[in-house]
């Protein structure tokens, strides 16, 4: 198997740069088996058939600078950072259960010869002693197969729970503990660095090297393109509505639904025993449709006095009760 590499030691890609890369090995290089390691800043990767709202706390994501990105293969979603390693395995085998098959048990195999008990578990991860260590995930071209997944050697926990657990109610403690029964770090079952694991991990399942240069990367960074639009990553994710309730002292009791598309607020209705003394609908409702779902956003859009409109209503108090999460605050459009 050959190892392929980059000439531009440019530090840090987005995980994009990496998919485009497994595209553009699997279309441009001759036939044969290739594998690549990598690297991101902290970021969440979802499956092709994933619903974002579902499966990624937005909010979360945004508050702790954590990326998110589609890829094309199936699965679930999976959180990435720089204390953990990602795998690329791009084959011409076609079958999907062989290449699987093929693909993780030589990895299981190269574990265990650094004395790791690594054993495959269903139909993509590795496990050591009933815990995950690695999860992966797959997809075909015409001529290609494509495997890529986790290792985990060490990782930022509270952030993989905070990223891809939608539900803010599930307490981050509770959730590394429970988290911690099913996975397991690589760094707690040997001696070697990260770096060293690398090293390890291409001497042992690579026989060569293939450097790509400056016009390849550039063919990479083409493709990448596709990844990082919004017709990509929110795909034809359907309409979903949000609700949020709760009492503004001194105001009322408001019930906010939204009807979000691609996080944007399609449109909106408010609901409460508040006091109008101004035109909702002109100054409160209009301005919010077509708006980005963020805290920043629908302040802008909103008239800096909304007293006017509500009785006492503060402008600061109202985003803050928009963006408000709650337990049962996403549900998909029938």
């Amino acid at each position: 198997m050959i190892y392929v590499t980059l000439n531009n030691t440019k530090p840090k890609r987005r995980l994009t740069f990496y998919l485009a890369m497994e595209e553009y090995i699997a279309r441009h290089l001759e036939k044969g088996e290739y594998f690549f390691m990598w690297q991101v800043d902290p970021t969440v990767i979802f499956g092709r058939n994933q619903l974002i709202q579902n499966e990624v706390n937005i909010d979360y994501c945004r508050q702790h600078n954590i990326q998110t990105y589609r890829r094309k293969s199936g699965g679930g979603c999976v959180y990435a950072d720089m204390t953990n390693i990602m795998f690329s395995y791009i084959t011409p085998d076609e079958n999907v259960s062989l290449t699987f098959s093929k693909y993780i048990n030589m990895v299981s195999e190269m574990l265990r010869k650094l004395g790791i008990p690594a054993e495959t578990s269903g139909r993509n991860d590795i496990m050591i002693d009933g815990r995950k260590v690695s999860g992966n995930a797959f997809y075909h071209i015409p001529g290609r197969s494509i495997v890529h997944g986790t290792m985990l050697y060490d990782t930022n926990i509270e952030n993989m729970i905070g990223a891809i657990t939608p539900s803010c109610e599930k307490l981050v403690s509770k959730g590394i503990q429970s988290v911690r029964q099913h996975i397991t770090l690589l760094k707690d079952h040997i001696s070697l660095d990260i770096e060293e694991f690398k090293d390890f991990t291409r001497r042992n399942l690579c026989n060569g090297e293939i450097v790509l240069y400056d016009d390849a990367i550039a063919q990479i960074a083409h493709i990448e393109e596709e990844y990082l639009t919004p017709e990509f990553i929110y795909g034809n994710n359907p309409s979903y509505n949000i609700i949020r309730s709760g009492r503004i002292e001194g105001v009322g009791d408001f019930v906010i639904s939204m009807e979000m598309k691609n996080d944007v607020i399609k449109d909106i209705d408010i609901k409460g025993d508040f006091f109008l003394v101004g035109d909702i609908g002109q100054q409160i409702i209009a301005k919010l449709q077509g708006t980005a779902y963020t805290a920043d956003a629908i302040s802008a859009a909103l008239p800096q006095q909304l007293d006017n409109v509500i009785l006492n209503l503060k402008k600061d108090d109202f985003v803050s009760l928009i963006m408000k999460k709650t337990p049962t605050d996403v549900k998909k459009k029938q």
